[in-house]
């Protein structure tokens, strides 16, 4: 037996020989270096505004940012511009940052004469580090990689941004910056209070095993039937992303447990049918949101808002990914899958021959205490107690989009676990019990929660480093038309899995994907250009998708897991494979129509 000193000595060995430390320490020193002494390039985003005149004030202008109305301030002259790309060269050339980081131009020879609309643009600075810009989200994902560990491998990533950003106080400039915000604060509320909230009420209640007893009896007669149920279920929450995981995933986990169905093999099907569903069936917020970017100067069909959501809709039956994603995971449904990888495999073999739902080392995302029904003496479970919360959530989900155009989440989810607690009230349970069940949900998503904010911290790292714009910024005009498509996917898929966004994604690469694919239309003569831009379009938001969707630091992968009770590097490495040969075939598939109609 080896002493304490002898211990101690072994611990620190294998610490320092760990890869993970090396990748960590080779980071933090090639960030600082890059960050001191490597001068940033500027660059300019350039958005043509949809500026309308406000009736009651005639020389007041608004334009319309995510849905609402804001009032034009302060403009210049684009020829003089502090952000006039000429002068971006020069700030280059300098080797300084430019004089503002935001302006309104408007387009020479359009000054706004009395009833005529001006030519506005948003002329915003961003800067980037070339390929070092990759850095912080590259530093993350290995990390993910080589540990298992999210946690320390997401705040890892945040520290090379922080070092290369040159923020060196990570508590004021990058944690509380980034948490201080209402995105922050809506996850903690919707996936720490409610969601944890609701789930260990249902926990101690009772009711996810009722319906899944219930679903057992009536529906479900196996696996195959059990996973049917999930995929009808993603198709139905076509809101996509992180509505249709944690709806999907709370409500079948426990059916899926009693049927012996890995929570790899959920975690799949939940993440696979949520964004790519979403792309599908767009009677949502993306077309709206994704319009924005996509203007292209002397394109008639993206002229108006009107055409852009026209285009964006005849664009859905060429996003094969998202079409391909859903067809295997509904073939994986029926187990008739033409491909499954070895880890998936071999998840579902472990969990059908032994009942082990995680693999023997996994850590999963969900806390034990949400693994079970603890349900105190004298209360008698039922699926009232189940489907009481699901209806009034769906109800005002569904609702407020029918009725407002946007689902009010977390209104939801509130009122369900005040049915969920006043419901168990009723039928008897103490208030003692309920809110021991509704701490020992918040206990359950604590790790979960935390995850999900680092996550966010380093997309906006990634972001403000510039990564996405350098890799955009790449591509030149004197590419073969047929490959654009590709390039644009892997590009996305990059950006994508490198930030954890799609619909950051969609921002960086919209505004400069569409007119070089109308530029290289009109340079190569193309007959069908409406058709190419339309596959170019098609190209970037399912590259946007699989990235985002296979990403470690994504929120929707990390809901997926966590909802699912699933590890989350086991949902990474079991979900790639399948993924990957979606995003192959799609890739085929844009190629060959590119060179037969375009």
């Amino acid at each position: 037996m080896s002493s304490p000193t002898e211990q101690s000595i072994g611990g620190l060995r294998r610490l320092l020989t760990a890869p993970a430390l090396w990748v960590f320490v080779v980071a933090m020193v090639a960030a600082g270096c890059v960050g001191r002494l490597v001068p940033a390039t500027w660059t300019v985003e350039k958005v043509l505004l949809d500026v309308q005149r406000d009736g009651e004030t005639p020389d007041s202008f608004y334009y319309i940012s995510r849905g609402e109305a804001v009032t034009l301030g302060a403009t210049v002259p684009f020829e003089d511009a502090l952000l006039h790309p000429e002068r971006i060269e020069e700030y280059n050339a300098q080797g300084r940052a430019p004089g503002t980081l935001e302006e309104f131009a408007i387009a020479e020879g359009l000054a706004g004469d009395a009833g005529e609309v001006p030519r506005v643009f948003h002329l915003v600075a961003k800067r980037h580090w070339r390929y070092w810009s990759m850095l912080p989200a590259l530093a993350a994902v290995l990390l993910c990689w080589l540990t298992r560990e999210p946690l320390t491998s997401l705040f890892g990533g945040i520290l090379v941004g922080a070092m290369l950003l040159g923020q060196y106080n990570i508590t004021e400039s990058v944690l509380v910056k980034n948490l201080a915000t209402v995105n922050a604060a809506g996850v903690l509320l919707l996936y720490l209070w409610l969601l944890g909230g609701l789930m260990g009420i249902w926990s101690r209640t009772g009711a996810a095993q009722a319906f899944a007893d219930l679903m057992t009896r009536k529906v479900v007669r196996g696996p195959r039937s059990a996973k049917l149920v999930a995929w009808g279920l993603g198709i139905v929450f076509f809101q996509g992303g992180t509505v249709s995981t944690v709806l999907v995933g709370t409500t079948v986990k426990p059916l899926a447990d009693k049927e012996r169905i890995s929570h790899e093999e959920l975690a799949y099907i939940v993440d696979s049918t949520a964004s790519p569903i979403a792309s599908q069936l767009a009677f949502n917020a993306w077309p709206g949101y994704i319009q924005a970017f996509i203007f292209v100067s002397g394109v008639p069909w993206l002229a108006t808002e009107e055409a852009r959501i026209t285009f964006f809709f005849k664009s859905v039956p060429f996003c094969f990914y998202a079409i391909f994603a859903i067809m295997f995971t509904f073939l994986l449904s029926i187990e008739k899958s033409p491909f499954l990888g070895r880890k998936l495999k071999a998840a579902i073999q472990r969990a059908r021959s032994t009942g082990e739902l995680d693999a023997p080392d996994a850590e999963p995302l969900s806390a034990r205490e949400l693994q079970m029904s603890n349900v105190p003496a004298g209360y008698r479970p039922h699926v009232v107690d189940f489907f009481a919360p699901l209806v009034i959530l769906l109800a005002i989900a569904i609702g407020t989009f029918i009725f407002q155009g946007s689902p009010q989440v977390r209104w939801a989810f509130g009122m369900a676990v005040v049915c969920a607690m006043v419901l168990a009230l009723a039928r008897g349970m103490s208030l003692k019990h309920v809110m021991e069940g509704f701490g020992n949900g918040l206990k359950g998503v604590v790790l979960g929660s935390v995850i999900l904010l680092l996550a966010m911290i380093i997309g906006n790292i990634s972001k403000e480093a510039g990564g996405g714009i350098y890799l955009v910024e790449l591509l030149g005009e004197s590419l073969p038309y047929w490959l654009l498509p590709v390039l644009l996917q892997i590009l996305t898929i990059v950006i994508a899995f490198s930030t954890g966004t799609s619909w950051g994604t969609y921002a960086v690469a919209f505004p400069l994907a569409m007119p070089l694919s109308w530029a290289i239309a009109n340079a190569q003569n193309l007959e069908h250009p409406q058709f190419f831009m339309t596959i170019c379009f098609a190209a970037v938001m399912d590259g946007s998708v699989f990235g985002d969707q296979c990403s470690p630091i994504s929120d929707t992968t990390v809901l997926s897991a966590m909802c699912t009770g699933c590890d989350l590097m086991d949902h990474v490495k079991t979900q790639l494979p399948q993924a990957s040969i979606a995003a192959l075939l799609a890739g085929i598939c844009w190629t060959t129509l590119t060179v037969l109609f375009a």
